[in-house]
């Protein structure tokens, strides 16, 4: 390939030189490229000296012409390493302002705890999916270790040596959302003095955790749904994609199905999202693991406050066993911290002031689904939904009171056509909680 300035013969060369014009005592031209016949190029370092002759008047020009092809070449390879450097440089500052905020937030436990059949179903669906790079949907109550299992994922996955990004959509403001997970240019609004890469930016090569997805303000959805779609994107202000190479595992506590009937999350994104559902146990439904938990905490917060901790009482294990946790594992990680702190002995023991009263000690419903039960079910969740005014996910809401998942309520509900709306006002009476525990307990004889 052939550029301006290019020669072909030493004539061309000298005839560089003499076209000097005026003449010069001396003359330093800028490297030269020599095309060979083979096709190869020759880097010339050309230095021209001017000779007057006295008796003619005339000038001749003696000059030397240096072969620096090799210093040329050993130059630009020089130049392009300190460019893969500082590349590479720039993706270790990412993934390392990344690991950083990690370290900084401590997770919920290190390990996954516990030998139960509903979380060794759990575990064997992770084991299945880690490999491969498909979106995974975690669904569960708060406090059931959802973020967890992520990591888990990703700990298994052939992504385990690069970024894993955990985001919280729900404490982000909407109006800055976007920003955050796809970055800025700068200008693009006020405030925003220099461009900023976005989570996804520094999950390239990894994995991206989306928390509390379905608190996503639609037109972020819109955004999320063409990386999924197109694995690009584009930043704030930004005028082209760019191309993104991450997984995407995404958790919620709500029921993204009735989210998407109630027209406040996108169906298309649902099923972009709802590849592969791993849903979370509560920890009432994993009770033989509660003993497990219970040790682990207490060895965990014993070392780190440098207490010796041997045992627990009878009462207090008692107690931690029967209670259902609304909370979770997050409330029982609680209790067990508090309890640590304020023991004095070798024996831990509990206030039983410390657990929530919101467990009102009513058998869990063992199945919403039979055909025959149809109006004892209704009447059932409706006294609930009447007690928590109209709630339903959460530590007040129905779904806990009737021992059984948000979704499930929530599904429930829709089949039933029951209106939860006209349960958000009034107040509950004693006489309705004491009526609806005995339509739960009856519901319970006859499944």
């Amino acid at each position: 390939m052939t550029a301006p300035g290019d020669t072909t013969t030493g004539r061309d060369v000298r005839s560089s030189c003499v076209s000097l014009e005026p003449p010069i005592e001396r003359r330093q031209l800028s490297p030269t490229r020599l095309l060979m016949p083979d096709g190869g190029v020759k880097r010339l370092h050309v230095v021209a000296h001017a000779v007057h002759d006295d008796a003619t008047g005339g000038t001749e020009y003696v000059g030397a012409v240096m072969d620096v092809t090799a210093a040329k070449e050993s130059r630009q390879a020089l130049e392009n390493a300190y460019a893969e450097i500082q590349t590479l440089k720039d993706r270790l500052h990412s993934e390392t302002t990344v690991l950083r905020e990690e370290i900084d937030t401590s997770s919920m436990f290190e390990e996954i705890v516990g030998s139960s059949p509903p979380l060794r179903a759990v575990l064997s669906h992770v084991s299945k999916v880690a490999p491969m790079d498909s979106t995974v949907l975690i669904t569960g109550e708060t406090g059931t270790g959802k973020e967890l299992i992520a990591r888990a994922i990703h700990k298994r996955s052939p992504r385990s040596a690069r970024a894993f990004v955990a985001v919280n959509c729900a404490a982000i403001p909407s109006s800055l959302t976007a920003s955050e997970l796809f970055g800025h240019e700068k200008g693009a609004f006020t405030g925003a003095l220099q461009r900023r890469q976005g989570r996804f930016e520094l999950a390239d090569g990894g994995t991206i955790f989306l928390d509390e997805v379905g608190e996503l303000p639609a037109e972020t959805q819109i955004m999320l749904l063409r990386v999924l779609q197109e694995r690009e994107f584009e930043r704030v202000g930004g005028s082209g994609p760019i191309p993104v190479n991450v997984r995407v595992i995404a958790a919620t506590n709500r029921d993204l199905q009735a989210a998407v009937a109630d027209g406040t999350f996108r169906a298309d994104l649902f099923y972009r999202l709802n590849v592969f559902p791993v849903e979370v146990p509560a920890l009432r439904e994993r009770r033989p693991d509660v003993p497990l938990l219970i040790e682990y905490f207490i060895h965990r917060y014993a070392k780190r406050v440098g207490k010796r901790i041997r045992s627990v009482t009878k009462e207090t294990s008692k107690l931690l066993q029967s209670f259902d946790w609304p909370g979770n594992i997050r409330e029982l990680q609680n209790v067990i911290e508090r309890a640590v702190i304020v023991c004095d002995s070798d024996t831990l023991s509990i206030d039983p002031r410390w657990l929530s009263s919101r467990s009102l000690g009513i058998p869990p419903v063992v199945s919403l689904c039979t055909g025959t039960l149809a109006t004892h079910k209704k009447d059932a969740i409706e006294a609930a939904l009447k007690e928590t005014k109209g709630r339903v996910a959460g530590p007040f809401g129905a779904a806990g009171r009737l021992g059984v998942p948000a979704s499930t309520l929530e599904s429930k509900i829709k089949a039933l056509k029951i209106d939860k709306r006209r349960f958000k006002s009034g107040e509950p009476s004693v006489g309705l909680v004491r009526d609806s525990s005995r339509e739960i307990r009856e519901l319970h004889r006859g499944l």
